[in-house]
């Protein structure tokens, strides 16, 4: 009996020995590259851990990218060598990339009509429309928002109370105002200039929306494909002779094109008293300052008081996800599921207390403004773990993360605030942002500048046209 007790056994171990690895091929696993590297990528992980831990069948591996134009540039490599992950961050100047490529499936069609995938809702109606418009195609849901921002003003409240600046600056003109008012500070040293903020072209696309013009024909690209750029007008004029007025007084640090970190740091540091931002650094600059000890409040961007149509309204930046083609249906579905997770209610709001991104959903403000003991959506970078908030109200306690959605919100939704896409967005932002730099530091005849920039950008997207424009 104990003999063929053991062979018994013996059998069983080996035929569960022979399931097991066909079980593991039942998983499937997705790759996903984002460009964080810092406690933001610790929350991405955090979150696809626990996406992992509601099933058996779907594992997800974050995967940390250096940046942006990386992420492109490495995927792209990927595609042609057979190398890629299932589910990619691509930033919001990569849209047309994305569409002209082919590479991707497009969010609504993976859906096709479902409420929920594998039991996650989908509920796109809850997303910001500022926000839903940029990722639309055609009519058509591209990819799923997940980290979105905005530019907002950071102000140091005590340096301006100091040179008796009671009301914060709204328009260009004010900031001129606030700086003159200012300057008595920096000639006795008290602070080294009025200002310093990332010199991004992403400022200058935000400045033109602003004043409800186009940076491409066509409509910014979304009544038709962009074939000419549209530099030559009194908005970008504008645009550049405000950073001409703020260099030219000394009142602005110039740190570099698209440098991020020391300006964030002239600000922190109280070198200077006004920044310019995205919101996206809500988190850090808010403890910078109480780091440092100021008093710290924001507004909207900035904008030209002097535009025809006033403020129309803002673009938004950061990046959404997306999925690569070619995927078995239930791999897609996966993929579709966690992203819904990803970005569901709850995941967005706790990634804006993470980061400052403004949540996506309309109903993760209202969860944020409607707290429950037990809630866990402070991320805590110390321990690298979500935490309760302790108050009931998450904007009431830090006023300074509402500017954001408020801007968003209060934004009009038209083909100037939706952003404009094209092909060589990539290539042309620092030909547009390099001029505008050329004219703050050295001045010159600005028309002859933007004829030659415009012609050479229209030139640069022609032929991009001719290599993947459909006939």
């Amino acid at each position: 009996m104990i003999g063929r007790f053991a062979l018994k056994l013996l059998i069983l171990v080996i035929a569960l020995g022979a399931l097991v690895p066909a079980l593991a091929q039942d998983v499937i696993e997705l790759e996903a590259w984002v460009a964080f590297s810092d406690h933001r990528y610790d929350w991405a992980v955090d979150t696809a851990e626990r996406f992992n831990a509601l099933q058996d069948d779907i594992h997800v591996d974050m995967v940390s990218v250096v940046d942006y134009d990386t992420i492109v540039n490495n995927y792209t490599l990927g595609r042609e060598d057979g190398n890629y992950p299932e589910i990619v961050q691509l930033f919001d100047a990569a849209l047309q990339f994305a569409v002209d490529s082919n590479w991707f499936s497009f969010a609504e069609e993976i859906i096709g009509g479902r409420e929920e995938v594998l039991g996650h809702p989908v509920n796109f109606d809850d997303i910001i429309p500022v926000i839903s418009n940029y990722y639309t195609v055609d009519g058509v849901w591209a990819s799923v928002a997940w980290n979105t921002s905005t530019p907002i003003m950071y102000y140091n409240v005590d340096m301006l109370e100091q040179a008796g600046i009671s009301e914060l600056p709204q328009t260009w003109a004010d900031v001129l105002d606030a700086c003159a008012a200012l300057q008595s500070l920096v000639d006795d040293g008290t602070i080294s200039a009025c200002a310093s903020w990332p010199f991004s072209g992403w400022f200058i696309e935000q400045w033109l929306a602003q004043q409800n013009e186009y940076m491409v024909n066509n409509e910014n690209g979304r009544a038709g494909r962009a074939t000419e750029f549209n530099l030559d007008t009194d908005a970008y004029r504008a645009i550049a002779q405000f950073y001409r007025d703020l260099y030219s007084n000394g009142y602005f640090i110039f740190e570099g094109q698209d440098q991020w970190g020391p300006p964030t740091q002239n600000f922190i540091s109280g070198k200077v008293a006004i920044l310019m931002s995205s919101s996206a650094a809500a988190r850090a600059v808010s403890e910078g300052a109480a780091e440092t000890g100021f008093s710290l409040d924001t507004t909207g961007m900035v904008y030209n008081q002097d535009a025809p149509s006033g403020w129309v309204g803002n673009i938004l930046g950061g990046a959404t996800m997306w999925i690569s083609n070619g995927l078995t249906p239930e791999a897609e579905d996966a993929a579709m599921a966690f992203l819904l997770f990803f970005s569901n209610t709850e995941n967005s709001a706790s990634w804006h207390t993470a980061s400052g991104y403004v949540p996506v959903r309309n109903s993760s403000i209202e969860l944020l403004q409607n707290l429950e003991p037990g809630n866990e959506l402070l991320w805590d970078i110390p321990s690298g773990a979500r935490v309760d908030i302790e108050a009931d109200d998450w904007y009431a306690a830090f006023p300074n993360f509402l500017t954001a959605s408020t801007q968003l919100g209060n934004s009009t939704v038209n083909n100037a605030t939706r952003g404009s896409t094209y092909g060589t967005f990539q290539q042309s932002r620092p030909y547009y942002n390099g001029l505008v730099e050329d004219y703050m530091l050295n001045g010159g005849d600005l028309d002859a500048m933007i004829e030659d920039t415009n012609a050479t950008l229209t030139e640069l997207l022609q032929e991009y046209n001719f290599l993947f424009a459909d006939e």
